[in-house]
């Protein structure tokens, strides 16, 4: 299995942003035009690129739905997308927009019967974000900590035919202390399906700890907060995954 950086854009107001925990008080604006932000990724060679409406997973609804349409639209990569995102209505306005995957969270904890004919519609196109803080799963833009366990939920929705799923430790997004490959590693051994992690890459050793798991599943990164402060740039990061390929 081939191991993917996916650079996230996180979007507040307009703007691309960074968050410290997943805490709305405390944010980085790193630059005005998200849609500019997505073509330097590109141009410095990603694969793919990970968008997170801010805005919609706090509020329960998409927020800045039209300017990730326009990102989808105006780039040559696959894009991500995750924030707010409830209903297959909305599901479907993104795919048809060009979104190729679409991340739900909450949803897919909070309504079974929903993410059951979620899974069989689009299959591969969706991915199930779990962020978790000490092992259990968090809703509701961070704001809420259920005491479901991130395993146990996710052997449950593989049953229902989940392929992808992306696993945020909340205690380390933003904060450069280094990904949680404990547990990354282990989601992705007891599901048998594609992990990608979230949170706390800090360094490219960061990365390449989590690609030496690609054998288990752990199919890539998303790099933000570590991209966004030149701890090492995306082409450092791909060429040293190239030799390690």
């Amino acid at each position: 299995m081939s191991f993917i950086i996916y650079p996230a854009i996180d979007i507040r107001g307009g703007k691309c942003v960074r968050l410290f925990q997943g805490d709305y008080a405390q944010e980085t604006v790193y630059a005005d035009s998200p849609v500019e932000m997505a073509k330097r990724w590109v141009a410095q060679g990603a694969e793919w690129v990970h968008l997170v409406d801010l805005d919609g997973a706090k509020e329960g609804k998409p927020a800045n739905a039209e300017l990730i349409k326009e990102i989808a639209r105006t780039i040559s990569v696959p894009v991500q997308v995750g924030g707010g995102i409830r209903t297959e209505e909305q599901i479907a306005d993104y795919l048809q927009a060009g979104v190729a995957r679409v991340i739900v969270g909450t949803a897919a904890i909070e309504d079974e019967p929903f993410t059951k004919k979620i899974l069989a519609a689009h299959g591969d196109k969706i991915a199930i974000g779990l962020d978790c803080r000490n092992g259990l799963v968090a809703t509701r833009g961070w704001l809420e900590t259920t005491d479901v366990k991130a395993t146990e939920l996710a052997q449950k929705l593989v049953s229902y035919g989940a392929e992808t799923f992306i696993y945020t430790d909340i205690a380390r997004d933003g904060t450069l202390t280094g990904p949680n490959v404990e547990e990354i590693a282990g989601l992705a051994v007891a599901t048998g399906k594609s992990v990608i992690a979230s949170g706390g890459v800090s360094k490219l050793d960061d990365l390449l700890t989590l690609s030496a798991h690609a054998a288990d599943g752990v199919s890539g990164a998303i790099v933000g907060k570590a991209l966004y402060t030149n701890a090492f740039t995306l082409d450092e990061a791909l060429r040293r995954m190239g030799e390690r390929e």
